[in-house]
């Protein structure tokens, strides 16, 4: 669905067979969009896949698209401002992989996300266009209750670029954004927020976007990062001065609450864990000493998980957002992070045999191939029949050590058994045994996260940097393939049966 359709999409319109709601009514329960009404900064956009962010909200909160029929459905929430229905994404992805196509704007004002469109970069998808997230790469728990964000790998991003409300100029505006703290890069740019109408570098001061990650090209922070800061278009800033400002600390909480917010020549950064305690303030002051940014020339599109000119090397996961009009007071803020650590964001603890240490097979579970499992000979990695008859070292090749993802630690990589410091990795979209030397490129590519199988069988494991691809056997052969593509081993037939494994104990303990 192109934004062309979605910009006639107003709140109160059916999609799908569900309603977007317009205007939310005085809640029986309170979401972060009560608290910034009542503190008169009201939410202009609202975006979530976990939970609602009213109240009173009962609509859609996203919508995912199949690849087996190209079908859609929206996913909502069980109840009024509560959490997502994820058992609509479950029953209708089953069997086949689904892509997130629209992010709805829960506040009424239409500025729902969607794929975004090539501009001073273009995106891997056709046309230009960005990739979409895969809808179950990253699953979590909020409030006991299973639920899926965002991840975006290289490549992915959304965009709306004719918004409703949103700041333009040198008006105040505030935001927050929940999220993934454990997985990030140094790409350009992980962002959620306002940013230029037409995907282009349109100078300083055209962006305000909450970034997080640990470049360190433009501006960081204490440690190593990484860094909430703000891009500000030709600037990500972590304080007054452009580079180091020691104030802006590195985060390591598994969920992060990122906040920022700009009015005339003043702005601050907060943050804090989102599961508890309270916001610290890592900036709050004038505006940087850098020429451009005061007054700030903010456009007013809403951007996620790219950069204002659609720079799409970046990676992140993001759970919910908002952009309110106004300058948020602390003591707002303070009471929206009490919402978000009472809403109990968890990683999720489904039984799984992918544990950290332990030595695994990975069998084939297609029906012609059961007894074929995930091998190395040298670098070269495919699918070899093995038996209680084979050899020792044919055993030990079919064997490997699971690690903690090498990219990301809530997803996993897989050492070799007899080959030390080799891991699987893909190249090319082909898988390879190879050294690990330690790039970040290396580190992703050899970093899957784990999924129930997709036929319903074993369990299906995504490429950290490419979430819409799968590991897949095909002609014996181990790729990431997508179920469809240009690709041979991305056909659709009996994909996912050829991306569904069985973790077996390992032939080589």
């Amino acid at each position: 669905m192109r934004r062309s359709v979605l910009s006639l999409i107003t709140a109160g319109v059916v999609i799908t067979g569900l309603t977007i709601a317009a205007n939310p009514s005085q809640a029986a329960t309170t979401g972060p969009c009560d608290i910034y009404a009542t503190g008169g900064t009201p939410c202009v956009a609202a975006h979530s896949t976990t939970r609602a962010l009213y109240g009173s909200f009962s609509g859609s909160l996203y919508q995912v698209r199949r690849a087996s029929d190209n079908a859609t459905t929206n996913v909502g929430v069980l109840s009024a401002g509560g959490v997502a229905n994820s058992a609509t994404q479950d029953t209708f992805c089953a069997g086949t992989s689904c892509v997130i196509t629209v992010i709805y704007d829960q506040s009424g004002k239409g500025n729902h996300l969607t794929q975004a469109p090539p501009g001073g970069f273009s995106g891997p998808a056709s046309g230009g266009y960005d990739n979409l997230a895969d809808a179950n790469a990253a699953p979590i728990s909020v409030g006991g209750h299973r639920a899926y964000g965002v991840l975006v790998a290289p490549g992915t991003g959304y965009r709306n670029n004719s918004t409703n409300g949103i700041a333009k100029g040198d008006a105040a505006e505030g935001m927050y954004a929940i999220f993934d703290g454990t997985r990030y890069n140094g790409g350009c740019c992980f962002d959620y927020g306002n940013a230029e109408t037409n995907s282009r570098d349109n100078g300083n001061g055209t962006m305000e976007a909450l970034y997080f990650g640990n470049s360190k090209g433009w501006g960081y922070g204490a440690g190593s990062g990484p860094w909430i800061m703000a891009d500000l278009e030709n600037g990500l800033f972590s304080g007054v001065n452009a580079g180091y400002n020691a104030g802006d600390p590195t985060i390591s909480n598994r969920f992060i609450t990122a906040v920022l917010k700009g009015e005339p020549n003043h702005w601050s950064i907060r943050g804090g864990n989102a599961q508890s305690g309270s916001l610290s303030t890592y900036y709050n002051g004038v505006r940087p000493n850098v020429s451009g940014y005061n007054p700030m020339k903010k456009e007013g599109a809403i951007i996620l998980g790219i950069g204002g000119d659609n720079s799409v090397s970046a990676q992140g996961t993001f759970y919910e957002g908002v952009m309110t009009s106004g300058y948020p007071t602390d003591a707002t803020e303070n009471s929206v992070q009490a919402n978000i650590t009472a809403a109990a964001y968890a990683t999720t603890t489904t039984a799984t045999p992918l544990v950290s240490g332990r030595a695994v097979s990975l069998r084939a579970t297609t029906g012609c191939c059961v007894t074929r499992y995930l091998t190395h000979s040298g670098s070269t990695v495919n699918t070899t029949a093995i038996t209680a008859s084979s050899s020792a070292t044919d055993k030990a090749n079919a064997s490997w050590y699971v690690r903690p993802g090498l990219a990301n630690s809530s997803c996993f990589s897989f050492e070799s058994r007899n080959t030390s410091g080799q891991y699987l990795r893909h190249y090319s979209y082909q898988l390879q045994l190879a050294a690990n030397d330690g790039t970040s490129l290396f580190a992703s590519d050899a970093t899957f996260c784990s999924s129930a199988g997709k036929s319903g069988q074993g369990y299906s494991l995504a490429s950290s940097n490419y979430s819409t691809r799968f590991i897949r056997h095909y002609n014996n052969a181990v790729y990431i393939a997508s179920n469809g593509g240009t690709n041979t081993w991305d056909a659709t037939a009996q994909w996912a049966e050829d991306s569904s494994w069985g973790i077996d104990g390992a032939w080589t303990p």
